[in-house]
């Protein structure tokens, strides 16, 4: 078929730094007549993020190809019954994964078609959990090959483009993900989000609640691991715990969680 031969390398584009460089490469190798840049839209995505998918996307010489489901991960909690944790991730998985595969499904063929993921140097074990969620078609990830970089050299090289990398980097977050909010995080990613941006993390917090009412559950993103138990711990529990002066402080400063949206390995 035309449209097999014509997509041949799709690029997962997250929409962080990372995904841009391996876009880079791809066109460097292939051109921008066989590349795809492929963008999941989640809904709660930070407002920069649209900027730089765009511009990101139009330094490649490309037009990003977005998808969504429509729904934003609460909306699919709700409709699963259930609140994602940093185990079970409803909403990359169907906001994500299922929602790319199903792009590859409908416009190319594993035998005509390479993914390409993000994963750095660091990451070979992501890589490796992520090739058999995607088979048959093929993964790549250019990342985990010479000459290999971190975040710092990639904003160098995008600034040196007249591309200002994405806001949420800037504000101390790790990556440019759902808006800095994420139910794979842990506490400190969740306090940067109250301290950078109060209001997103209080929206988020209520709809916690909410879910929290409409599935009769004592369930929580967050978990207050003590000595001796483990409990939920409701992102409206954890502000009041340390907006109290002096205890700004009384949080895991180590805990930032992980990214796991594309290698399916917590599933």
């Amino acid at each position: 078929m035309e449209a097999d031969r014509r997509v041949k390398h799709v690029v997962m584009f997250s929409g962080g730094v990372t995904s841009w460089e391996v876009g880079r490469r791809v066109v460097e190798k292939h051109g921008t007549e066989s590349t795809v840049l492929l963008f999941a839209d989640t809904q709660i995505e930070d407002e920069d993020t649209y900027r730089f998918v765009a511009e990101a996307s139009a330094d490649l010489g490309l037009e990003p190809t977005i998808v969504a489901d429509g729904r934003d991960p609460w909306q699919i909690f709700r409709d699963v019954k259930f609140l994602g944790n940093s185990r079970i991730d409803p909403c990359s998985r169907i906001l994500k994964r299922e929602l790319l595969r199903r792009w590859l499904e409908h416009n190319a063929t594993p035998a005509r078609c390479v993914s390409y993921l993000g994963f750095d140097w660091t990451e070979p074990h992501r890589h490796e959990r992520a090739i058999p969620f995607w088979a048959p078609w093929p993964v790549a990830s250019p990342l985990l090959e010479r000459p290999y970089v971190d975040k710092a050299d990639l904003f160098d090289a995008l600034r040196a483009r007249g591309v200002e990398p994405p806001r949420l980097y800037a504000d101390g977050f790790e990556h440019n993900n759902c808006g800095g909010f994420c139910i794979k995080a842990g506490q400190a990613q969740f306090e940067r989000l109250l301290r950078t941006n109060r209001d997103r993390y209080l929206e988020h917090e209520a709809k916690e609640l909410d879910l929290r009412a409409f599935l009769e559950k004592d369930v929580a993103i967050m978990r207050d691991r003590g000595d001796d138990d483990s409990r939920p711990l409701t992102m409206q529990e954890f502000r009041e715990r340390i907006e109290v002066p002096g205890q700004e402080a009384l949080f895991d400063t180590t805990d930032w969680g992980s990214c796991s949206c594309f290698d399916a390995g917590d599933e």
